[in-house]
């Protein structure tokens, strides 16, 4: 709209020979579409234009950049061992009773069994119907077991344990070169289109004010041209 409007201008400036509206016609032109096409010249190849394009063709040192940008400013080992000591989201804070809940505990029964019927106590046992009359108890057992085991994952002594584990030098390597490991993943899915894409989405809308300033700021260094070159 604003390449039209500075193109009208300069038109009806130079057949109804009006020159002030003609040169800040022109002048208005030139601003705009020089920033429109420096704005198209980053996203689109144009032919005989050295440096069109930029941002496909560097689409490798823009995924650089974006891994670099995760690794040195989100998830460095200052920024681990944070989390991991506390705070917001820290292992204080980590509820592991969804998981609890989910653990099939009917192996450590059946273990639980296993030592009985070895124990002193087989014999008792085997007179009274064997395993078979233990397993009424295989349930309450698993409840019972969960209940105490998510008592002991909320205890202060379990999560200072877990953290002075998770906070050992190598553990937070290995989460480092773990999560390094998911964005090469993840950034090697992107293709030159894709990352296109994904930059035009974010500020092609923004750079189109600089179409519209450039059409105001040329017509008036054009208007300031005009009035000038009358004296």
């Amino acid at each position: 709209m604003t390449n039209i409007i500075a193109l009208l201008a300069t038109l009806a400036g130079y057949f109804f020979e009006q020159p002030l509206l003609f040169t800040i016609g022109l002048f208005a032109l030139s601003g705009a579409f020089t920033n429109w096409i420096a704005i198209h010249m980053l996203f689109e190849k144009v032919p005989f234009l050295y440096g069109s394009g930029v941002i496909p063709a560097r689409f490798e040192d823009f995924k650089k950049a974006i891994k670099e940008l995760m690794m040195e400013q989100f998830f460095t080992e200052e920024n681990i061992d944070r989390f991991l000591s506390g705070g917001s989201g820290g292992v204080a804070s980590l509820d592991l009773s969804p998981v609890i809940e989910k653990i099939d505990l009917n192996p450590a029964f059946d273990d639980l069994v296993d030592v009985i019927e070895k124990s002193s106590f087989g014999g008792m046992l085997a007179m009274v119907g064997g395993s078979e009359a233990l397993q009424p108890l295989r349930q309450p057992f698993i409840e019972k077991m969960k209940v105490t085991v998510g008592k002991i994952s909320q205890s202060e002594a379990f999560n200072n344990i877990l953290k002075d584990e998770l906070e050992q030098p190598s553990v937070i390597a290995d989460m480092r070169e773990k999560v390094s490991e998911i964005i090469d993943q993840r950034l090697n899915e992107l293709t030159p289109q894709l990352v296109k894409e994904i930059i035009q989405a974010m500020i092609r809308k923004h750079l189109g004010w600089l179409v519209v300033w450039g059409g105001i700021f040329g017509g008036v260094i054009g208007f300031i041209a005009a009035v000038t070159n009358n004296f």
